[in-house]
């Protein structure tokens, strides 16, 4: 088998295998009730976990099993009523096995959102029938947007409650597609559910004639999630260098990791990045056997014709769409700690295997949710406000535009101070239009941090 064919087996053969994907909503829209829903018709819900559920439902004075209680594991959830850490759940169907994460409604938990839908395929938005497209929602259509998740599906939930009246679906179908769009959004799905009841959620709704779409669990079954990888460019950060100098392998020198984008072979030149040394792929391994062609996200360990300085944190990549290395990074960014990020401020910046100093040199704008405006030298940024930011970093990094690779276009800023994650960013421009132009970079106070 050539290697082109053996990359076009894997994506066949896994094209329908597993599907990622994230819910999201405001307050009470009914996220977890959903996903009880699609597990419990799915008949993913083990007996114990159904008995369970059905104990505390009754212990709260509910006749029926409430079915967001199969997601809502904490103890301060089940309490409130709400959720507030992402829920991650396994489930299966015969055409198809999902990950999904169930993310909070409230805003102070919306960085949980980036969480949930970082490594998304798709992002189910619910919206209250009642309340319509609300500000919380525009959010989480932009952070999907900015996440570049490829597929967004809008449920418009709790049909029940208005009659299933045709007129209010197609009424927030339109405000929520017309502003989604406009955000870049690539495919938006419009869904009419009632997951109190299962409308329209794994069973057809026998209330919404006029619905003739087809319910969330067969688009999950069927969307078209997997791309063939060797449309995107190869990138393999490095993890682990391999030195066994044993009797028997007195000279091997490995670099291990996992395939970020893109597909390698054996006779590829490649650049390792930062330093811009050339050399040749000698050898793949992977699972203990030497294979002509690997693909992301296979684990392997890559062997050079040439014995260079290349350690964790260096990027292996094929010569002819090796990305350019800069220490001035301009990025789209979600706030997710507590405490703001200012301008001059010291960071830790994490790039796939590589974690370099940083510092903050100007924030040119905030996002504002209502009209997608910018809001000009905002001076900080808080938690769970999205906007633009310029950095300086110590050493130059290897960093794809995120439109063209959501693997080695994602960073993470982190305090050095005591390791907490500060913000998410997303390299290049914001959704899918040109960036504006930033304004000068505002001085920072560079002392023990010179470059």
């Amino acid at each position: 088998m050539s290697s082109t064919h053996a990359v076009e087996g894997i994506v066949d053969a896994g094209a329908t295998s597993l599907l990622r994907f994230a819910t999201a909503g405001s307050v009470d829209d009914g996220k977890s009730t959903l996903v009880g829903r699609l597990l419990h018709d799915s008949k993913s819900v083990l007996a114990d976990q159904l008995e369970a559920v059905e104990h505390a439902s009754r212990s709260r004075g509910q006749e029926a099993p409430d079915l967001a209680l199969l997601t809502d594991g904490l103890r301060a959830e089940r309490e409130q009523g709400i959720t507030i850490d992402v829920a991650y759940r396994y489930f299966a169907t015969p055409r198809r096995r999902f990950i999904l994460a169930d993310t909070p409604g409230h805003v102070q938990y919306t960085r949980n959102m980036v969480t949930g839908a970082s490594t998304a395929e798709l992002a189910v938005v619910l919206v209250d029938a009642r309340n319509g497209v609300v500000e919380q929602t525009r959010r989480h259509a932009a952070v999907a947007a900015l996440l570049r998740v490829p597929h967004v599906v809008l449920a418009v939930n709790k049909m029940d409650l208005v009659d299933y009246a045709e007129p209010v679906f197609a009424a927030i179908a339109e405000e929520f597609t017309t502003y989604a769009a406009s955000l870049g959004v690539p495919e938006i799905t419009a869904i009419p559910i009632s997951a109190l009841a299962g409308d329209n959620v794994v069973t057809p709704s026998a209330t919404m004639d006029w619905y003739g779409g087809p319910t969330v669990l067969e688009h999950l079954e069927t969307v078209a999630v997997v791309a063939d990888p060797s449309d995107d460019p190869g990138r393999f950060p490095v993890q682990y260098v391999i030195r066994p100098q044993t009797a028997e392998h007195p000279d091997y020198r490995g670099y291990a990791g996992q395939i970020a984008s893109g597909v390698l072979r054996v006779g590829d030149a490649v650049t390792v990045l930062p330093s811009g040394r050339t050399s040749t792929i000698e050898a793949i391994d992977a699972l203990g056997q030497a294979v002509d062609v690997a693909w992301a996200p296979q684990s392997v360990t890559v062997r050079l014709s040439d014995d260079l300085d290349i350690s964790r944190g260096d990027l292996i990549a094929p010569t002819a769409g090796a990305p350019g290395v800069s220490q001035d990074i301009e990025a789209t960014v979600c706030h997710v700690a507590d405490r703001p990020l200012t301008v001059g401020q010291r960071v830790l910046l994490k790039h796939t295997t590589r974690t370099v100093k940083a510092i903050v040199k100007d924030i040119p704008s905030r996002l504002t949710l209502d009209d997608l405006s910018q809001h000009p030298a905002p001076g900080e940024l808080v938690a769970n406000d999205i906007g633009r930011i310029v950095l300086r970093t110590a050493e130059p990094l290897a960093l794809d535009a995120y439109a063209d690779s959501r693997r080695t276009g994602s960073f993470l800023l982190i305090d050095p101070a005591d390791g907490t994650t500060l913000t998410a960013g997303m390299a290049g421009t914001a959704f899918a239009e040109a960036a504006e132009e930033a304004a000068p970079a505002a001085a920072a106070d560079d002392e023990g941090w010179d470059f």
